[in-house]
């Protein structure tokens, strides 16, 4: 287990009042009563989200940078591999495409098309331009509202999730969007910025996607449906599934495309976050799945490994993760933990922890965003550096992969930082800052921001793609 650098640290502080983050007081109750009728089914969750209805229904409908020297050939070396495994595809550009960075806003709908280099923005999709046909079905069916009331006021904090992820195709003209709100995925024609087609997932909410390496393929975890879709990327039409566990979330595809590598994260939006109470979360899993077939081989025992590793109170919810280039070792977050850990992957093992600071020691278990101390972390793709996102405590840090030193954090007050994903050229990571609207451009070298650009209402995910230059406007 490593120790903390001798790297300056900012104090600890008392978290103050923030933008869009507490819950607390009657609406704090409303959460922990709508988690707990989730968690009994459908039926409660509708008695009690009646008494609020009326409420909800009418809210509803109102350029390189020096020194990098001998590294720059590296990364070169390495970009023939997928940097962002199943995301961001090595695909040929040439005339007609051009590489940009699609940041998804998540409350506000849409998702912002970046540069590359200047980061700046060079388009604005609207992901939901079925906006009205898709609330007249979900106030018409009660089931459905109380799902979607619940989604709203506990994982939405009070607003809509309306993209959570999204792909482009590897020809520039779709963007492929899941949208948790709707509970389903389309994907929009980038030239008309219509909908081409529409999956809707079992269950009620839509969550984490991954690309295939090959771009024909993208799996979506339907949440509460405790199912994995494989949807054809060009039709939209359901090629296989696998089971999960509670709350499928994330997924990587590994091996060349020939395997998924998929984690769930059980009820994170109930009130029970004490350690004593981790097992009322429903089942965790961390598997391996056959991308052909969609078998399960594998299945790791999570808490005898953390066990092994003194973590005896540490939960065995996976959130974000990242592999090394050689797919060997895994790097993951888990819930309510300020750090990460690594596993062995042939073995199961936890091999290495790395602690990181907790910025706000006073915050309550039960006020971290969806059980999330951390939530974002990505391996540049020579395996030497880690860029880390603290989301409770504001901050992002570069963790070398050797050492486990880190950089010194970079803070951002109420940023909320909700992904890291790592840029085409591998030089920089880009991180979302959910909070103030904004996502940053940060090197790999030395942990600072090269850039930052506002974007849309809590941009979430990042990721790379293309899109045809004629589609542009």
């Amino acid at each position: 287990m490593s120790l903390p650098t001798p790297h300056a640290q900012p104090p600890s502080r008392r978290p103050g009042p923030t933008r869009r983050r507490a819950l607390t007081g009657p609406r704090r109750a409303l959460v922990g009563a709508l988690g707990i009728a989730l968690a009994a089914g459908p039926v409660a969750a509708v008695a009690v989200a009646a008494p609020d209805r009326a409420r909800t229904t009418t809210a509803v409908a109102a350029a390189l940078e020096p020194g990098a020297g001998t590294l720059l050939d590296e990364v070169r070396a390495a970009e023939a591999r997928a940097v962002e495994r199943g995301s961001t595809q090595d695909v040929r550009v040439g005339r007609k495409k051009r590489r940009v960075v699609f940041v998804g806003n998540n409350w506000e709908g849409t998702a912002d098309l970046l540069r590359p280099g200047s980061f700046k923005r060079v388009a604005r999709v609207d992901v939901v331009p079925d906006r009205e046909e898709r609330m007249a079905e979900i106030l018409s069916n009660p089931v459905r509202l109380a799902f979607y009331a619940a989604i709203q006021q506990f994982i939405g904090e009070g607003n809509d999730q309306l993209v959570d992820d999204m792909y482009s195709s590897n020809d520039g003209r779709l963007l492929v969007v899941s949208r948790p709100s709707y509970a389903d995925v389309v994907a929009i024609d980038l030239r008309t910025r219509d909908i081409v087609w529409r999956f809707a997932v079992d269950g009620y909410r839509s969550d984490h996607m991954a690309l295939s390496p090959d771009g024909r393929t993208v799996v979506v975890s339907a949440s509460t449906g405790n199912v994995v879709h494989a949807l054809d990327v060009r039709t939209g039409e359901e090629v296989g599934r696998f089971e999960s566990g509670g709350s499928p979330h994330e997924s990587v595809f590994i091996d060349g495309g020939r395997r998924i590598l998929h984690a769930s994260i059980g009820m994170v939006y109930t009130p029970f976050d004490q350690p004593a109470l981790d097992p009322t979360k429903d089942e965790r899993v961390l598997q391996v799945v056959d991308a052909r077939t969609f078998e399960i081989e594998r299945r790791y025992d999570l808490r005898a490994a953390l066990d092994a590793a003194g973590l005896e109170d540490a939960s065995t919810a996976v959130r974000p993760l990242t592999l090394s280039p050689d797919e060997q070792q895994v790097y993951f977050q888990l819930s309510f933990m300020h750090g990460f850990v690594q596993m062995d992957r042939r073995s199961g093992e936890i091999v290495r922890v790395k602690r990181l600071p907790d910025l706000v020691p006073e915050l309550p278990r039960e006020l971290y965003l969806l059980d999330s101390a951390h939530h974002g972390i990505a391996m540049d793709p020579t395996g030497r550096r880690i860029c880390v996102a603290g989301t409770m405590s504001d901050y992002v840090t570069v963790v070398d992969a050797r050492s486990f030193r880190r950089t010194r954090l970079v803070v951002r007050e109420d940023g909320k930082p909700y992904w890291v994903t790592p840029s085409h050229d591998g030089q920089h990571c880009y991180i979302s800052w959910s909070g103030t609207d904004e996502v940053s451009k940060v090197s790999y070298r030395t942990g600072r921001i090269v850039r930052t650009t506002s974007v849309g209402d809590h941009p979430q995910r990042v990721r790379n793609g293309v899109v045809r230059k004629s589609h542009l406007r």
